[in-house]
Protein backbone atom coordinates (compact mmCIF):
# COMPACT_ATOMS: atom_id res chain seq x y z
CA UNK A 1 0.00 0.00 0.00
CA UNK A 2 0.92 3.63 -0.12
CA UNK A 3 3.25 4.46 2.68
CA UNK A 4 1.09 5.78 5.52
CA UNK A 5 2.79 9.09 6.17
CA UNK A 6 1.10 12.40 6.88
CA UNK A 7 0.80 13.62 3.30
CA UNK A 8 -1.54 16.54 4.00
CA UNK A 9 1.04 18.51 5.97
CA UNK A 10 4.79 18.63 5.88
CA UNK A 11 7.07 16.98 8.37
CA UNK A 12 8.04 20.36 9.76
CA UNK A 13 4.41 21.27 10.35
CA UNK A 14 3.86 18.02 12.16
CA UNK A 15 6.84 18.64 14.43
CA UNK A 16 5.48 22.09 15.19
CA UNK A 17 2.13 20.61 16.16
CA UNK A 18 3.51 18.11 18.66
CA UNK A 19 1.60 19.80 21.48
CA UNK A 20 -1.70 18.77 19.85
CA UNK A 21 -0.74 15.07 19.76
CA UNK A 22 -2.13 12.99 22.57
CA UNK A 23 -0.40 10.13 24.36
CA UNK A 24 -2.80 7.77 22.59
CA UNK A 25 -1.00 8.47 19.32
CA UNK A 26 2.22 7.11 20.76
CA UNK A 27 0.69 3.85 21.98
CA UNK A 28 0.28 0.58 20.11
CA UNK A 29 -3.38 -0.31 19.67
CA UNK A 30 -2.55 -3.97 20.35
CA UNK A 31 -0.30 -4.00 23.42
CA UNK A 32 -1.17 -0.45 24.62
CA UNK A 33 2.51 0.20 25.29
CA UNK A 34 4.94 2.63 23.69
CA UNK A 35 5.29 2.02 19.95
CA UNK A 36 8.34 0.08 18.76
CA UNK A 37 9.03 0.36 15.02
CA UNK A 38 5.65 2.11 14.58
CA UNK A 39 3.69 0.90 11.56
CA UNK A 40 0.66 2.87 10.39
CA UNK A 41 -2.07 1.21 8.34
CA UNK A 42 -4.14 2.95 5.68
CA UNK A 43 -6.92 3.47 8.22
CA UNK A 44 -4.55 5.56 10.34
CA UNK A 45 -4.15 3.24 13.33
CA UNK A 46 -0.64 2.65 14.65
CA UNK A 47 0.85 -0.64 15.84
CA UNK A 48 4.21 -2.05 16.78
CA UNK A 49 5.56 -3.91 13.77
CA UNK A 50 6.01 -7.01 15.92
CA UNK A 51 2.44 -6.79 17.29
CA UNK A 52 1.06 -6.41 13.76
CA UNK A 53 3.04 -9.45 12.62
CA UNK A 54 1.69 -11.50 15.54
CA UNK A 55 -1.86 -10.38 14.69
CA UNK A 56 -1.47 -11.42 11.06
CA UNK A 57 0.07 -14.76 12.06
CA UNK A 58 -2.79 -15.60 14.42
CA UNK A 59 -5.70 -14.31 12.31
CA UNK A 60 -4.36 -14.73 8.75
CA UNK A 61 -6.38 -11.66 7.80
CA UNK A 62 -5.19 -8.39 6.30
CA UNK A 63 -7.45 -6.40 8.59
CA UNK A 64 -6.75 -3.64 11.08
CA UNK A 65 -6.93 -5.19 14.58
CA UNK A 66 -8.97 -2.20 15.76
CA UNK A 67 -11.38 -1.14 13.00
CA UNK A 68 -11.16 -4.26 10.73
CA UNK A 69 -10.46 -2.18 7.63
CA UNK A 70 -8.55 -4.25 5.07
CA UNK A 71 -5.02 -3.41 3.99
CA UNK A 72 -2.93 -4.81 1.18
CA UNK A 73 0.75 -5.39 0.53
CA UNK A 74 3.38 -4.77 3.19
CA UNK A 75 2.82 -1.80 5.52
CA UNK A 76 5.99 0.24 6.03
CA UNK A 77 7.42 1.72 9.20
CA UNK A 78 6.22 5.27 9.80
CA UNK A 79 9.51 7.16 9.84
CA UNK A 80 8.03 10.42 11.14
CA UNK A 81 6.26 8.75 14.03
CA UNK A 82 9.46 6.93 14.90
CA UNK A 83 11.24 10.30 15.03
CA UNK A 84 8.56 11.69 17.31
CA UNK A 85 9.19 8.82 19.69
CA UNK A 86 12.83 9.93 20.01
CA UNK A 87 11.95 12.49 22.62
CA UNK A 88 14.33 14.52 24.73
CA UNK A 89 14.22 15.99 28.20
CA UNK A 90 12.72 19.29 27.01
CA UNK A 91 9.96 17.56 25.03
CA UNK A 92 8.91 15.49 28.06
CA UNK A 93 8.60 18.69 30.08
CA UNK A 94 6.05 20.09 27.62
CA UNK A 95 2.52 18.99 26.74
CA UNK A 96 1.11 16.41 26.25
CA UNK A 97 3.52 14.72 28.69
CA UNK A 98 4.19 17.52 31.22
CA UNK A 99 6.47 15.36 33.35
CA UNK A 100 7.78 17.88 35.87
CA UNK A 101 9.71 15.47 38.07
CA UNK A 102 13.27 15.29 36.78
CA UNK A 103 13.81 11.76 38.10
CA UNK A 104 10.72 10.57 36.22
CA UNK A 105 11.94 12.19 33.00
CA UNK A 106 15.31 10.46 33.36
CA UNK A 107 13.56 7.13 33.85
CA UNK A 108 11.39 7.61 30.75
CA UNK A 109 14.38 8.64 28.64
CA UNK A 110 16.39 5.66 29.87
CA UNK A 111 13.52 3.35 28.94
CA UNK A 112 13.23 4.91 25.48
CA UNK A 113 16.98 4.55 24.94
CA UNK A 114 16.72 0.93 25.98
CA UNK A 115 13.85 0.29 23.57
CA UNK A 116 15.77 1.91 20.71
CA UNK A 117 18.89 -0.09 21.53
CA UNK A 118 17.09 -3.41 21.81
CA UNK A 119 14.67 -2.88 18.95
CA UNK A 120 11.98 -4.53 21.12
CA UNK A 121 10.22 -3.72 24.34
CA UNK A 122 11.99 -4.79 27.53
CA UNK A 123 10.42 -7.75 29.38
CA UNK A 124 7.18 -6.89 31.15
CA UNK A 125 6.98 -9.94 33.45
CA UNK A 126 8.99 -12.86 34.79
CA UNK A 127 8.26 -15.18 31.87
CA UNK A 128 9.27 -12.62 29.24
CA UNK A 129 12.44 -11.93 31.21
CA UNK A 130 13.18 -15.65 31.43
CA UNK A 131 12.64 -16.07 27.69
CA UNK A 132 14.97 -13.16 26.90
CA UNK A 133 17.58 -13.95 29.59
CA UNK A 134 17.42 -17.67 30.30
CA UNK A 135 20.88 -18.02 31.83
CA UNK A 136 20.72 -14.79 33.80
CA UNK A 137 17.30 -15.59 35.27
CA UNK A 138 18.47 -19.03 36.44
CA UNK A 139 21.65 -17.56 37.91
CA UNK A 140 19.78 -14.81 39.79
CA UNK A 141 17.19 -17.23 41.12
CA UNK A 142 19.77 -19.53 42.72
CA UNK A 143 22.23 -16.77 43.66
CA UNK A 144 19.62 -14.65 45.45
CA UNK A 145 18.53 -17.72 47.37
CA UNK A 146 22.03 -18.82 48.40
CA UNK A 147 23.72 -15.46 48.87
CA UNK A 148 21.46 -12.40 48.50
CA UNK A 149 24.03 -9.87 49.72
CA UNK A 150 26.74 -10.96 47.30
CA UNK A 151 24.25 -11.15 44.43
CA UNK A 152 22.90 -7.64 45.06
CA UNK A 153 26.48 -6.36 45.26
CA UNK A 154 27.20 -8.07 41.95
CA UNK A 155 24.17 -6.36 40.38
CA UNK A 156 25.33 -3.01 41.73
CA UNK A 157 28.82 -3.43 40.27
CA UNK A 158 28.07 -5.07 36.93
CA UNK A 159 24.35 -4.59 36.13
CA UNK A 160 23.54 -1.22 37.67
CA UNK A 161 21.14 0.41 35.19
CA UNK A 162 19.24 -2.59 33.86
CA UNK A 163 18.66 -4.61 37.03
CA UNK A 164 19.91 -2.92 40.19
CA UNK A 165 18.17 0.46 39.82
CA UNK A 166 14.70 -1.06 39.15
CA UNK A 167 15.28 -3.35 42.14
CA UNK A 168 16.28 -0.40 44.33
CA UNK A 169 13.34 1.81 43.35
CA UNK A 170 10.89 -1.08 43.79
CA UNK A 171 12.10 -2.06 47.26
CA UNK A 172 12.62 1.54 48.41
CA UNK A 173 10.25 3.51 46.17
CA UNK A 174 10.84 7.14 45.30
CA UNK A 175 8.44 9.91 46.25
CA UNK A 176 6.65 11.54 43.35
CA UNK A 177 6.39 15.32 42.84
CA UNK A 178 9.26 16.47 45.05
CA UNK A 179 11.35 19.58 44.60
CA UNK A 180 14.92 19.35 43.39
CA UNK A 181 16.15 20.63 46.76
CA UNK A 182 14.40 17.78 48.54
CA UNK A 183 15.42 15.19 45.93
CA UNK A 184 19.05 14.92 47.02
CA UNK A 185 18.04 14.61 50.67
CA UNK A 186 15.51 11.94 49.81
CA UNK A 187 18.09 9.96 47.83
CA UNK A 188 20.25 9.79 50.96
CA UNK A 189 17.27 8.51 52.95
CA UNK A 190 16.42 6.01 50.21
CA UNK A 191 19.96 4.63 50.16
CA UNK A 192 20.13 4.53 53.96
CA UNK A 193 16.93 2.48 54.08
CA UNK A 194 18.23 0.19 51.39
CA UNK A 195 21.61 -0.37 53.08
CA UNK A 196 19.99 -1.21 56.42
CA UNK A 197 17.76 -3.80 54.78
CA UNK A 198 20.68 -5.04 52.68
CA UNK A 199 22.85 -5.69 55.74
CA UNK A 200 20.22 -6.99 58.18
CA UNK A 201 17.29 -8.32 56.15
CA UNK A 202 18.34 -8.96 52.55
CA UNK A 203 15.54 -11.47 51.98
CA UNK A 204 13.03 -8.76 52.90
CA UNK A 205 14.22 -6.80 49.87
CA UNK A 206 13.41 -9.80 47.68
CA UNK A 207 10.00 -10.16 49.34
CA UNK A 208 9.22 -6.48 48.80
CA UNK A 209 10.24 -6.75 45.16
CA UNK A 210 7.96 -9.78 44.70
CA UNK A 211 5.12 -7.99 46.53
CA UNK A 212 5.21 -5.24 43.91
CA UNK A 213 4.50 -7.90 41.23
CA UNK A 214 1.47 -9.47 42.92
CA UNK A 215 -0.91 -8.06 40.32
CA UNK A 216 1.10 -9.66 37.51
CA UNK A 217 2.22 -12.93 39.13
CA UNK A 218 -0.44 -13.82 41.69
CA UNK A 219 0.84 -17.21 42.85
CA UNK A 220 4.48 -16.98 41.83
CA UNK A 221 4.97 -13.81 43.87
CA UNK A 222 3.47 -15.52 46.90
CA UNK A 223 5.84 -18.46 46.53
CA UNK A 224 8.79 -16.05 46.43
CA UNK A 225 7.54 -14.07 49.45
CA UNK A 226 7.02 -17.22 51.52
CA UNK A 227 10.43 -18.55 50.51
CA UNK A 228 12.07 -15.24 51.44
CA UNK A 229 10.45 -15.37 54.88
CA UNK A 230 11.61 -18.95 55.41
CA UNK A 231 15.16 -18.13 54.34
CA UNK A 232 15.18 -15.18 56.75
CA UNK A 233 14.20 -17.53 59.59
CA UNK A 234 16.91 -20.03 58.61
CA UNK A 235 19.53 -17.28 58.51
CA UNK A 236 18.41 -16.03 61.92
CA UNK A 237 18.59 -19.55 63.35
CA UNK A 238 22.11 -20.01 61.98
CA UNK A 239 23.28 -16.73 63.58
CA UNK A 240 21.58 -17.63 66.85
CA UNK A 241 23.31 -21.00 66.86
CA UNK A 242 26.70 -19.33 66.41
CA UNK A 243 25.93 -16.90 69.23
CA UNK A 244 24.74 -19.48 71.73
CA UNK A 245 27.69 -21.76 71.02
CA UNK A 246 30.13 -18.87 71.43
CA UNK A 247 31.36 -19.36 67.88
CA UNK A 248 30.53 -15.88 66.63
CA UNK A 249 34.27 -15.26 66.16
CA UNK A 250 34.25 -17.87 63.40
CA UNK A 251 31.78 -15.76 61.39
CA UNK A 252 34.44 -13.92 59.28
CA UNK A 253 36.06 -17.26 58.41
CA UNK A 254 32.68 -18.70 57.41
CA UNK A 255 31.91 -15.61 55.33
CA UNK A 256 35.24 -15.94 53.51
CA UNK A 257 34.56 -19.63 52.79
CA UNK A 258 31.08 -18.72 51.57
CA UNK A 259 32.50 -16.03 49.27
CA UNK A 260 35.00 -18.46 47.77
CA UNK A 261 32.29 -21.09 47.33
CA UNK A 262 29.92 -18.70 45.57
CA UNK A 263 32.67 -17.41 43.25
CA UNK A 264 33.70 -20.92 42.27
CA UNK A 265 30.08 -21.97 41.67
CA UNK A 266 29.44 -18.84 39.58
CA UNK A 267 32.52 -19.51 37.49
CA UNK A 268 31.48 -23.14 36.98
CA UNK A 269 27.97 -22.00 35.99
CA UNK A 270 29.39 -19.60 33.38
CA UNK A 271 31.54 -22.40 31.91
CA UNK A 272 28.89 -25.12 31.85
CA UNK A 273 25.87 -23.01 30.87
CA UNK A 274 26.35 -23.25 27.06
CA UNK A 275 26.40 -27.07 27.27
CA UNK A 276 23.38 -27.60 29.56
CA UNK A 277 20.17 -28.61 27.70
CA UNK A 278 17.32 -26.12 27.89
CA UNK A 279 15.02 -28.77 29.38
CA UNK A 280 17.40 -29.26 32.31
CA UNK A 281 17.62 -25.49 32.86
CA UNK A 282 13.82 -25.21 32.90
CA UNK A 283 13.58 -28.04 35.44
CA UNK A 284 16.14 -26.34 37.70
CA UNK A 285 14.37 -23.00 37.34
CA UNK A 286 10.92 -24.27 38.28
CA UNK A 287 12.34 -26.46 41.04
CA UNK A 288 13.99 -23.48 42.71
CA UNK A 289 10.91 -21.32 42.18
CA UNK A 290 8.12 -23.62 43.37
CA UNK A 291 9.62 -26.58 45.25
CA UNK A 292 12.32 -24.80 47.22
CA UNK A 293 9.77 -23.25 49.66
CA UNK A 294 8.46 -26.74 50.50
CA UNK A 295 11.97 -27.91 51.38
CA UNK A 296 12.63 -24.77 53.42
CA UNK A 297 9.41 -25.30 55.41
CA UNK A 298 10.80 -28.65 56.56
CA UNK A 299 14.16 -27.07 57.43
CA UNK A 300 12.46 -24.32 59.47
CA UNK A 301 10.40 -26.88 61.37
CA UNK A 302 13.56 -28.84 62.16
CA UNK A 303 15.31 -25.69 63.37
CA UNK A 304 12.43 -24.67 65.63
CA UNK A 305 11.85 -28.13 67.09
CA UNK A 306 15.51 -29.17 67.20
CA UNK A 307 17.68 -26.04 67.47
CA UNK A 308 20.83 -28.12 67.64
CA UNK A 309 20.24 -29.34 64.08
CA UNK A 310 22.40 -27.55 61.54
CA UNK A 311 20.52 -26.11 58.59
CA UNK A 312 21.67 -27.21 55.16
Amino acid sequence: PNEPCFSSISDMDMLQHMDSISEHEFSCHCCYDILVNPTTLTCGHNFCRHCLALWWESSHKNECPECREKWEGFPKINILLRLLLMLGDEELLKAPYSIENQAHRRAVLAELDRVKALGVKPPQNLWEYKAANAGKSLFLLYALKRSPRLTILYLYLFDYSETFLPFLHTCCPAIAHIDQEVESRFLETQWAEFLVKYCLLPYQLIAEFAWDWLAVHYWTSRFIIVNAMLLSVLEGCALWRLWTRARIRTLPHKMWNHLWKMLSQGFAFALLWPFVPQFVCNCLFYWALYFSPIINIDLVVQQLMHPETQAL
